[in-house]
């Protein structure tokens, strides 16, 4: 969990539509969260939680570009900001990735996005992964590392399903070493 810089809290609040009321709204209370609008300065690649943290993990660990990321723990879902915009770029590149992508929302004009007051605590719905520090440089690598992460994470999570379900217990692993060892031999 992290918390927003001033120059975060200026570049989301800018978002808004009415900024000095978001201002207030966060000086009042920096853990309240805020409804903006998606669109005009940001856009939002929006999966499931358990998905998003993985691509978050994978993102991070292998110095990818990103942006702000924002979770909610009640609705179970991560969202990845991206520079308003980047809805084709994205398609594009997941398109080439997979024929059959994850199920993700993108959320661009007419849609909204709740985003965690500057200083969220633990317990809050609304989290950073990753807060905005400043207003986020135009990088035309973001939308195509989330498009990978997006399918990566997914085949990922995927073979460990499959994984669970083939040796629910490590006796059934054992047992299926043990099978393929005896009919090796023979």
């Amino acid at each position: 969990m992290q918390r927003m810089t001033r120059r975060g809290m200026e570049w989301l609040s800018a978002a808004a539509d009415n900024p000095a009321e978001c201002r207030q709204i966060w000086a009042d209370d920096p853990r309240m969260p805020c409804l903006l609008p998606t669109g005009r300065y940001f856009d939002v690649l929006s999966v499931e939680q358990r998905l998003g943290m993985e691509m978050f993990d994978r993102l991070l660990r292998s110095a990818m570009p990103f942006g702000p990321t924002v979770v909610d723990r009640k609705a179970q879902r991560v969202g990845f900001f991206l520079c308003s915009q980047s809805r084709e770029t994205f398609t594009l590149y997941l398109e080439r990735e997979t024929s059959s992508p994850p199920p993700y929302r993108y959320l661009s004009h007419d849609c909204a996005v709740v985003v965690p007051g500057p200083i969220p605590l633990s317990d809050d719905r609304y989290q950073w992964l990753r807060a905005p520090t400043r207003r986020p440089e135009a990088n035309p690598l973001r939308p195509v590392a989330l498009a990978t992460a997006l399918v990566a994470s997914a085949e990922l999570l995927a073979r460990i399903d499959r994984f669970d379900e083939q040796y629910p217990t490590p006796y059934a692993a054992v047992a299926a070493l043990s099978e393929e060892t005896s009919t090796d031999a023979d």
